[in-house]
């Protein structure tokens, strides 16, 4: 039957690869679950699970400085609401089409369910791309951008956040659109705003502080600490650099991080404040670190995995860890290997580990803490309250506890102790299937 349901999948969504990926990465992990509770096999439950409630492509006209047009496409992919309104982040990048956005938002149902939160699942962006535009370029285009999605949007039917090239400078232009349109102060509709106008303290840090408790609590079920190891991250964005600085609080040396030109290796450990600098700040490319920093050696393309490492950190984009880098780091003596990123080991690679009894945290679980501090945020909308950066990161850290838990002991359940693959993707389907069939056939 779940065959059947993945060749469905294949027909209605001809070459979104991505999609695909994940959807058979879920399906192959449902069969134990459904020889023991063939309900939720009932109302073709499956069939709807993989079709999204509602797929918006839209125009996104925009001027920029020299009074040139230029028409980009922008996506918001609401797929699932069973657990409440849509949630998950938007995406500004060259690459986003209808398949990334789709891939994300199924993925994106699964971990909200982990979270525990009322949080439904959804994911939105264009295929513009903020790298050298200037301030006033950027304003434009995401005011034009909101225009349409505000059509969409609510903080009872959809709330969008940030994602790759969607930070604190874009969440505001698009909320500041969104205000001037409907004339409401709806705080609850984005998260990821500014602490002054609605925010919440610790999201910038929360999806990398998150994956670093979520490793922690991996190595600890084999009597292991973070404290001593060797890190490497990939990628050197918010997730990267939040992940290395969480890791190097606990203990842990981070040694190597990238980006899209190469990647830097510095033994006495990354200089966070440099690196902040340079790539939050600056906008630089990570050899500008190199040039700074003594004793760090940048590397012109290349990959970060042959860098030997305990524990790997991959925060970048989706597949960019192969079955060949897996294998180096095989060799390596890698422990864990934790998704800061969405999807970022291809499925050879995940079964190269598993095989290698090597540690694997899927991403829908490992990285859940940015939307879980975005449904925090949410709360402390809804009361018009601000919490303190302490109690934020307490309550993340409790969230990250209770998802480790749930994928670890779901595991276990099923007869597959030790795969959080198979915990998270079992896990998050229960949650999300019994609340689909609870609320009929819709």
């Amino acid at each position: 039957m779940l065959e059947e349901i993945y060749a469905h999948v294949l027909r209605r969504n001809p070459g979104e690869r991505e999609f695909h990926q994940a959807v058979r990465e879920v399906l192959e992990s449902l069969p134990v679950v459904l020889e023991r509770r063939p309900e939720l096999c009932d109302g073709s439950l499956l069939d709807r699970l993989c079709e999204p409630e509602r797929q918006v492509i839209f125009r996104v006209p925009w001027t920029d400085d020299e009074g040139r047009v230029h028409v980009n496409r922008g996506f918001r992919v609401e797929f699932n609401s069973a657990l409440g309104p849509y949630k998950g982040g938007l995406r500004f990048h060259p690459t986003v089409n209808l398949d990334i956005v789709k891939f994300l938002a199924f993925e994106q149902t699964f971990k909200n369910a982990l979270t525990g939160m009322p949080i439904g699942g959804g994911k939105g962006g264009s295929d513009f791309d903020p790298k050298g535009r200037s301030d006033a370029e950027v304003m434009r285009f995401c005011q034009s951008f909101m225009t349409e999605l505000q059509r969409h949007i609510g903080e009872h039917t959809d709330v969008p956040a940030g994602d790759t090239g969607v930070g604190a400078r874009e969440i505001g232009y698009l909320f500041g659109q969104y205000r001037r349109i409907t004339n409401r102060f709806e705080a609850g509709v984005l998260t990821g705003k500014g602490v002054g106008w609605g925010g919440s303290h610790a999201r910038p840090e929360a999806t990398g502080y998150g994956l670093v408790v979520f490793t922690a609590e991996m190595l600890r079920v084999r009597d292991l600490e973070l404290e001593g190891m060797r890190v490497v991250v990939s990628g050197s964005g918010n997730v990267a650099i939040h992940a290395a600085e969480k890791a190097a609080a606990s203990g842990a040396t981070v040694v190597a991080c990238s980006d899209s030109g190469g990647y830097v290796v510095d033994e006495e450990g990354l200089d966070l404040d440099l690196l902040k600098q340079v790539k939050l700040k600056d906008r630089a490319r990570l050899s500008a670190y190199a040039d700074e920093r003594g004793g760090a050696e940048y590397h012109d393309g290349g990959r970060v995995w042959d860098v030997a490492c305990d524990v790997a950190l991959p925060c970048a984009t989706q597949n960019e860890l192969d079955e060949d880098a897996a294998r180096t780091l095989i060799g390596n003596g890698v422990r864990v290997v934790a998704e800061g990123a969405n999807m970022p080991t291809t499925p050879e690679a995940v079964r190269a580990l598993r095989e290698a009894d090597v540690l694997f945290a899927p991403g829908k679980a490992a990285n859940a803490g940015g939307v879980a501090t975005s449904a925090l945020e949410m709360q402390q909308n809804a009361s018009r309250t601000l919490w303190t950066f302490e109690k934020t990161e307490d309550r993340l850290t409790e969230i990250m506890k209770h998802i480790h838990h749930t994928c670890h002991d779901t595991a276990e359940r099923y007869g597959r102790p030790g795969d959080y693959v198979a915990g998270a993707n079992i896990a998050g389907f229960e949650l999300v299937g019994e609340s689909m069939q609870a609320q009929g056939v819709i």
